[in-house]
């Protein structure tokens, strides 16, 4: 057992024996929580040797790539939840497995009071002399820091804060010479000319004291040419191949004007010149009426294999009606082509592949679930610690989820806060990975009056559904709740039979239609089987994260 694993499992364990002796009165039990897909694009014949896109589906966004050895890590953008910034493992970029998390501690990082989309901003991670590196952004809560680790399971050292250097969007780039350069979106010099309008910033770096050198540079202003106003030139990430530094960056904002630009230099401090058909990547140029488009493209980053092949893990999403995606900017992967020593990730007017040709090296016979492609996850909760997929909105300050009290079970605690609340409310995320899904839970109903308990839809603050129920009096009250932006409203209510004890709670999902269906014990009942799910989408609820799901349970008559 890994070092970190122990601390977690440590905490853990405190958590759940205060938490048992302060609230075991007040627990809602939950028996078990199933997810399972049906996308039909994940049902396409899948050749030989070849794998499927995103290869991590769901709310996995702002990738960033290394490769130690014959090993590969990847981190993502956690925005508001915790455990931050997830680390994923793999051979051969298709197959991932989460191996930890960069911010696992609460207190590390100030997330209490942002909304749900601040945080934790594009991650980018880098290996170095046997040290791996992550720099990274809180948005709203520190600016930007430096983590590292021997191991990328970790431990993970406590936040170096990188208190001279502003903006978002940090990486690291280590050059031949043992120099070490953070370039990150700031900006720019003056006054911005236009809306959107950044500069890319470069400055050396002592990584060992967290110090800036130097003087910091503007390397790229405004995008790759300026005359036309590009905006959002951010995600700059350094390369050095054949004497040729490379600065790739996306540029056009993270929606569906979404692109991926290059430049490069014969010194790292330019003057950098962009390649003349950039993008080399981007969605925008395709028909806005295309069956199941793929949007967002962009926020890539390169990495070299040991076979001397590049690729390219980027942001993209799946939409519905064109412009909706409940799912989240998810990650791709797609191979690199050099072209006069400029890379291409695809070229233009083409459509990302939802099967493509895998690496030489990728591993054969081997599903990639339950990271992609369809398939069923089950948790009867009977392990000693939360599965890795489950995540909490903001750190938890005070212990309400406990695997200790009633083994086999998940006890919730109630906390006196709704789906609203910009604190840590008593609610279990796990991210929907697919457009057609079904999402269970099966609980024992609250014993107490003033506390509801069920199964949640949860995009942010202001945009969710809530399935619980209730002790009312003598009866028992299923509510279906829904917040969408200002308006709060009761969609349905089910009065069930008083000496019910255990109850079944269900989310459907079909790209914008939700249905939710309880079993109290006599069979599937819809209280509500065509409720807008549209409200769950990114591009309405805004922000950058995907909809979650999960079991929650709080106390009545507060926020």
């Amino acid at each position: 057992m890994t070092l970190l694993r122990r601390l977690c499992v440590l905490w853990l364990c405190l958590l759940a024996v205060a938490g048992t002796q302060a609230h075991a009165q007040d627990a809602v039990l939950f028996d078990a929580f199933d997810y399972e897909g049906h996308d039909p694009a994940f049902e396409q014949p899948l050749p030989p040797d070849h794998y499927r896109n995103p290869v991590l589906a769901g709310f996995y966004p702002d990738p960033s790539v290394v490769r130690a050895g014959d090993m590969f890590y990847l981190v993502n953008s956690s925005f508001g939840y915790f455990p931050g910034i997830p680390v994923a493992e793999s051979r051969d970029l298709v197959h991932w497995q989460t191996i930890g998390h960069v911010l696992d501690r609460p207190g590390e990082v100030k997330l209490d009071g942002l909304g749900a989309s601040r945080g934790v901003f594009a991650p980018a991670i880098a290996y170095h002399d046997g040290t791996f590196y992550v720099v990274n952004t809180v948005v709203d809560g520190g600016g930007n820091f430096i983590a590292t680790a021997k191991h990328a399971a970790g431990p993970w050292s406590n936040p170096m804060w990188l208190r001279d250097v502003d903006g978002i969007d940090p990486s690291l780039f280590f050059d031949d010479d043992g120099k070490a350069y953070l370039l990150n979106n700031g900006a720019p010099e003056g006054e911005p000319l236009y809306e959107g309008h950044r500069a890319i910033w470069l400055q050396q770096i002592d990584v060992t004291a967290g110090k800036m050198l130097g003087a910091r540079k503007v390397i790229l202003n405004g995008g790759t040419d300026i005359a036309k106003k590009p905006i959002w030139i951010e995600g700059p990430h350094l390369y050095k191949r054949n004497g040729w530094y490379y600065l790739m960056c996306a540029e056009g904002g993270t929606g569906p004007q979404h692109s991926e630009v290059v430049l490069r230099s014969r010194s790292v401090w330019g003057p950098y010149v962009a390649y003349e058909g950039t993008p080399i990547l981007t969605q925008r140029d395709l028909p806005d009426d295309r069956a199941e488009p793929i949007i967002n493209a962009g926020h890539a980053d390169l990495v070299e294999a040991a076979d001397g092949s590049w690729w390219a893990v980027f942001l993209a999403s799946r939409a519905y009606d064109g412009t909706h995606y409940n799912t989240g900017r998810e990650t791709y992967l797609l191979p690199v082509t050099w072209k006069n020593d400029w890379p291409i990730i695809l070229p233009k007017e083409q459509a990302i592949p939802r099967v493509a040709a895998g690496p030489s090296f990728m591993q054969r016979n081997q599903a990639q679930a339950p990271i992609s492609g369809n398939f069923h996850w089950h948790d009867d909760f009977d392990k000693p610690t939360l599965d890795s997929a489950w995540m909490f909105m903001r750190a938890p300050a005070q212990s309400w989820a406990d695997l200790a009290s009633h083994p086999g079970k998940l006890a919730i605690h109630p906390l006196p806060l709704d789906l609203d609340t910009r604190d840590n409310p008593s609610f279990l995320a796990r991210r929907q990975q697919h457009l057609v899904f079904e999402a269970s839970t099966s609980l024992e109903v609250p014993t107490e009056t003033g506390v509801e308990a069920g199964i949640a839809a949860f995009q942010n603050e202001r945009y969710w559904y809530a399935f619980g129920v209730q002790r009312k009096g003598k009866s028992l009250l299923l509510t279906l709740r829904r917040h969408r932006g200002d308006e709060v409203a009761v969609v349905a209510t089910a009065a069930l039979p008083p000496g019910v004890h255990t109850l079944a709670l269900k989310i459907t999902g079909n790209g914008g239609v939700y249905g939710f269906a309880y079993n109290a014990g006599d069979g599937w009942k819809w209280l509500e089987q065509h409720a807008d799910g549209t409200v769950l989408s990114t591009d309405v609820a805004g922000g950058f994260i995907g909809t979650t799901l999960g079991p929650y349970a709080r106390r009545l008559g507060h926020g």
